[in-house]
């Protein structure tokens, strides 16, 4: 019983674990929002580009 209860635990830990923890969700309100959550050089077409994030209108926001 104790061995199923700890094999247990430790799959739970392993999901939870698992889970990416992301500080924002897109679209980012700015660069640094996007970059607290690990994101740069986003191109244009991610879900997480946005026209106001691209200062010199290359296509890629947030660089880094």
């Amino acid at each position: 019983m104790v061995r199923s209860i700890l094999v247990g635990a430790m799959i739970l830990g392993a999901a939870i674990g698992a889970a990416p923890i992301a500080s924002a969700d897109p679209p980012y309100a700015n660069c640094k929002a996007a970059h607290k959550d690990g994101r740069y050089d986003i191109p244009k077409g991610d879900p997480a580009y946005a026209p106001h994030l691209d200062r010199d209108n290359d296509g890629i926001a947030c660089e880094s």
